[in-house]
């Protein structure tokens, strides 16, 4: 909206008409306190326009009536301090200053770390430190579990969640959700008996937890992961396992000797049974060959004999004879010496010399 001089310009003509003789004719070059700028005076009635406009443009910066909600977040707007039901999802969302509000909730994946130390230098607001769960074993002795817990907060059930558990939600949702099931599952065990059954307790663990988070109505929490990192036993606790394991190695060790040398001995004593068993199968083997030999012979001497006829030995007797004939035309001065007996005599022919020497047989 343009300012209207006249005012001024009335204002300068009455002082300067009335108060000529005071002000020595300087009521002439009196100026109004606030001109303005010549773009204004041009717009005319536009002005107002562009003031409102310009009003609108600051008031949004003054009063931000609206919140951007960005991705692994959810909005809650709440009405006169009640929330609605409805989340709102990552973008920009226009509120009621005044009126309404709007609360940012992470969605993104937690941790809360179980840890006997305290570990410092994370900012990291998505991580929770909390002390390592102690409690005592089945006979009363401390133990102490370190473990870590993934898990998010379920988008469509933020405004629920936080309407009844409040923004620590984690510290009444999973911190004694945990504690609970640790020292419910722990507790009947010796320390002894951890370190061997850790993944049986690991997995009891993790299903209680579960179970006990999923139960929950509307399901708030989404539980990703358990993880047992360690058991933390008592100094004498460890010292009596690490002795009992030395004891175990070493039982174990004289097995193995025992068990080596049984078999050794099983081998040499197997060896040697083969061993008389091939002697006495190779025996039985000659045996039987002289056996079969013997009866084979006695059974061609039964066929020789059957086949020596009367004629037969007449005929070898002559052959023999003959044999004689000739020996006494080469030797004439030869000793003869007959000797009788079986079916043909031996006739043994000897000369003066020894290198005429002959014998005949038959």
């Amino acid at each position: 909206m343009p300012i209207d001089n006249d005012y001024f310009k009335k204002k300068q003509q009455q002082n300067g008409g009335g108060n000529s003789s005071n002000n020595n004719g300087g009521g002439g070059n009196y100026q109004p306190p606030f001109e303005p700028p010549e773009f204004f005076k041009n717009l005319g009635k536009k002005a107002g326009l562009i003031y409102a406009i310009i009003a609108v443009v600051v008031a949004l910066f003054l009063f931000k009536p609206f919140v951007i909600v960005e991705s692994g977040q959810v909005g809650i707007k709440s009405t006169t301090g009640k929330y609605e039901e409805t989340p709102l999802r990552p973008g920009i969302h226009l509120y009621i200053p005044g009126f309404q509000k709007v609360v940012l909730i992470d969605t993104k994946v937690r941790l809360m770390n179980y840890a006997s130390v305290e570990t410092t230098g994370s900012f990291d607001q998505s991580i929770r430190l909390n002390p390592a769960i102690n409690i005592l074993d089945a006979r009363g002795l401390p133990v102490s579990i370190e473990l870590t817990v993934q898990y998010r907060l379920t988008a469509e059930g933020a405004p629920t969640t936080i309407a009844n558990w409040g923004f620590s939600w984690e510290d009444k949702i999973i911190n004694p959700v945990v504690r609970d099931i640790v020292r419910n599952v722990v507790g009947v065990y010796t320390a002894e008996e951890l370190p061997t059954k850790r993944n049986e307790i690991a997995v009891k663990i993790e299903n209680g937890v579960r179970a006990n988070i999923d139960g929950l109505p509307g399901k708030p929490v989404a539980l990703l992961s358990v993880q047992l990192r360690e058991i933390v036993l008592p100094t004498k606790i460890k010292e009596q396992i690490e002795r009992v394991q030395i004891a175990n190695q070493e039982s174990e060790r004289v097995k193995y000797e025992v068990l080596r040398t049984k078999q050794e001995a099983e081998k040499r004593a197997a060896k040697a049974t083969g061993d008389a068993e091939a002697n006495r199968i190779e025996a039985q083997g000659r045996a039987d060959a002289v056996t079969i030999e013997a009866k084979a012979q006695a059974l061609a001497n039964k066929s020789i004999a059957e086949s020596l006829t009367p004629k037969l030995l007449q005929m070898q007797q002559i052959e023999v004879q003959g044999k004689f004939n000739e020996a006494l035309k080469t030797n004439k001065d030869a000793k003869i010496f007959l000797t009788p007996g079986g079916s043909t005599p031996n006739i043994w022919v000897d000369t003066k010399s020894k290198s005429r020497d002959a014998a005949i047989s038959q």
